[in-house]
């Protein structure tokens, strides 16, 4: 089955052959034509903002994971009707479950591969941590409210995603113990890029990040970190997301 699916090329195949394995099942999964629709929305979404993302179409390697990660189990029951709609959605405490297609770009930008250890700081409801953990071995993921911490840890480990450690902290001051990192996101919106972060970024590493204020426009920045440790960065397009906090 895993020839299978790395073998499929373009989003229209990999709807379709959604489609058919949930067909080919006992108990049909009521998501699966949702769930294909959310592809091909991301799809549609990154050939719009090519120029601004410098790519036409994310790989297939990430496509095929936001297919086979079940984000109605990340978001609240009751708005699990639309979980896999192409847009962001509340998960308690003033925080969201980012839109999927920017859990696509950000994971497609950093272009990580298998062996990497990656930082997140935001862990949210751990739906981005459990994109990341199908594409690296390790994600270390911190996040600042503390009944999201836990629920988040909860339920990845429930899940199965066990290469993903969680924990309550400041993500400003990321994970100094376990790193360095060969790429790091951040999935709120900094003033500036934290220097702690900076310091964790393996050289040759990426790390991305939205940098703004809440109430001015907020861009998606890609950091690179040479072999030498020069930092350079490239502005991507605009964005939203909720502030990243910090303990007083």
């Amino acid at each position: 089955m895993r020839d299978m699916l790395d073998g499929v090329r373009g989003v229209r195949s990999a709807a379709v052959l959604l489609a058919l394995l949930a067909l080919g099942t006992s108990a049909p999964d009521p998501f699966a034509r949702p769930r294909a629709r959310m592809i091909e929305a991301i799809a549609q979404d990154v050939r719009g903002t090519s120029r601004e993302i410098g790519r036409r179409e994310a790989s297939s390697r990430v496509m095929q994971v936001l297919s086979a990660v079940p984000r109605h189990l990340f978001v609240p029951d009751d708005l699990q009707r639309f979980a896999y709609e192409n847009r962001p959605l509340p998960i308690g405490y003033g925080q969201t479950i980012s839109q999927p297609y920017i859990v696509a770009i950000m994971t497609d930008l950093l272009d990580v591969d298998g062996d990497d250890v990656v930082l997140e700081v935001g862990t949210g409801s751990g739906y981005q941590a459990a994109v990341l953990s199908r594409l690296v071995s390790r994600v270390y993921s911190v996040e600042i409210i503390g009944p999201l911490a836990n629920a988040a840890s909860g339920r990845l480990g429930k899940l199965g995603y066990h290469n993903v450690f969680c924990r309550r902290s400041d993500g400003y001051n990321g994970w100094a113990e376990a790193g360095p990192f060969d790429a790091i996101i951040v999935t709120a919106a900094a003033s500036h890029i934290p220097p702690p972060l900076v310091q964790q970024l393996k050289p040759g590493g990426k790390m991305i990040i939205p940098v703004g204020d809440p109430f001015t426009t907020q861009y998606l920045l890609l950091v690179n970190k040479t072999a030498g440790g020069k930092i350079t960065t490239r502005q991507l397009l605009p964005v939203v997301f909720v502030p990243l906090t910090r303990d007083k």
